[in-house]
C-alpha cells in the first residue's frame, strides 16, 4: 500500500498513521485516540473537503428532505451535519469506530448510529434507503471497492450513491473495475464523476462519483 501513498513529507502524522495502519485493531486504537481531536485535525489542519464535495453533488439532486440516507463511515458526523442543515432528518450514520460515533452522537443529528464493519455484508435489508452517501471511506487501509456492491444492494431503485475515493487509494485497488462491472450488470449507471480537490493543505485530489441505481 505504500507505494500508493504519496505526500508523505507533509502529511499530518495521525493521517499517516491512518494510511499506513497494519490491521483494524490498530485503526480502532488510532480514532480512540484521536475522535476529540478529529474535526479540528481534518477541517482547519489538513483542509479535508471530502464530506463537502460529496453532499453538495448528491443534493443537486435529491431534494426529498424526507429521504432515508445512510452515512457510511461517518465518522464524527461531517455529512451529517451538513444533512442536518438542509433539513434531512432521516439519516442512519455507520461507522466502525465507537469512539468515533460517540463524537457523532454527541452532536444529535442523526435518526440512528450503527456500530458496524464496511467490508463485511452491511446490517441493513435490500432496498433500504433512497440514497447513501461515503465520504472519506474510500482511503488507504480502510474500506475498499468491494462496499460498493453492499450499497448497491441496500438502496432503493433510483436511489442515489455518493461518495469520494482518495486518489491513491484509487489507483491501487480495483475501484475502476468493480464500478464497470455493476454497470455492465445494470446495477447502476454513472451520473457524475470527476477528479477533484480532497485535501487542500497537503495536495491531495479524489474521484468524486455520483451514481444511481437501476
Amino acid at each position: 500500500m505504500e507505494e500508493f501513498v504519496k505526500n508523505t513529507k507533509s502529511m499530518h502524522p495521525t493521517v499517516f498513521s491512518a494510511l499506513h495502519t497494519n490491521c483494524k485493531e490498530e485503526l480502532d486504537e488510532l480514532y480512540k485516540s484521536w475522535a476529540k481531536r478529529y474535526d479540528a485535525d481534518v477541517l482547519n489542519t489538513i483542509g479535508y473537503i471530502g464530506h463537502i464535495i460529496s453532499t453538495e453533488l448528491l443534493l443537486k439532486y435529491l431534494s426529498a428532505t424526507d429521504a432515508r440516507i445512510l452515512d457510511a463511515g461517518c465518522g464524527t458526523g461531517l455529512v451529517g451535519e451538513i444533512l442536518e442543515r438542509k433539513g434531512f432528518d432521516d439519516v442512519v450514520g455507520v461507522d466502525f469506530s465507537q469512539s468515533m460515533l460517540d463524537q457523532a452522537g454527541e452532536k444529535s443529528i442523526y435518526r440512528s448510529l450503527e456500530l458496524g464493519d464496511l467490508t463485511q455484508d452491511f446490517a441493513f435489508d435490500d432496498n433500504t434507503f433512497d440514497a447513501i452517501i461515503c465520504a472519506g471511506t474510500f482511503t488507504c487501509g480502510h474500506v475498499g471497492p468491494d462496499a460498493l456492491i453492499e450499497m448497491v444492494r441496500v438502496c432503493k431503485i433510483s436511489g442515489y450513491i455518493s461518495f469520494t475515493v482518495r486518489e491513491q487509494e484509487w489507483d491501487g485497488a480495483p475501484y475502476a473495475e468493480i464500478i464497470a462491472k455493476l454497470e455492465q450488470d445494470g446495477r447502476w449507471h454513472c451520473i457524475e464523476q470527476i477528479y477533484t480537490d480532497y485535501i487542500l493543505n497537503e495536495g491531495v485530489s479524489c474521484q468524486l462519483c455520483l451514481f444511481q441505481v437501476c
